[in-house]
């Protein structure tokens, strides 16, 4: 089976769209590797993010906000014999975003981000919030300076 690359960016967007969490990886103050699971919408080669705004996450990001986030979808495992173990494999398209985390303070980009992250999961636009939800949820956005995608075994 071989890897082939997408290029396209419908065939981008179908696959994260299709992906119900993202792995966001980043390095702490130490140097050590962190990588957390998110909820996320994306729209115009921007993730964006949510959380409590506050904990490890939030003060790395905050120190060193370059990440790498990776969404992974279709798997599907297949094999040439049953009783021959390197003869099996795992089908799958993913995506790297590569870029900086940037935390979003106004009140109206968060409600307008808040619904993209809705939508991913919902596919409606609007949503009502109270304003101490917007007010006490961190919201960053992660502009892609980097995008590769591929598509193994398919």
């Amino acid at each position: 089976m071989k890897s082939r690359m997408i290029t396209l960016p419908e065939a981008i967007n179908e696959i994260i769209s299709s992906c119900e969490v993202c792995n966001v990886g980043m390095v702490d103050q130490e140097n050590l590797p962190y990588t957390l699971p998110f909820n996320f919408g994306y729209e115009n080669k921007t993730v964006y993010l949510h959380s409590a705004p506050v904990g490890r996450k939030i003060e790395i990001l905050k120190q060193k906000p370059d990440v790498c986030i990776t969404f992974s979808t279709a798997h599907e495992l297949y094999k040439q014999s049953e009783k021959v173990a390197c003869s099996y494999g795992m089908r799958y398209k993913s995506v790297l975003v590569q870029g900086k985390v940037e935390f979003v303070e106004d009140f109206d980009e968060k409600v307008r981000i808040l619904n993209i992250i809705m939508k991913q999961y919902t596919k409606r636009d609007n949503f009502e919030y109270s304003k101490p939800s917007v007010i006490n949820v961190a919201v960053m956005k992660v502009v892609a300076e980097k995008i590769e995608a591929k598509a193994f075994g398919y």
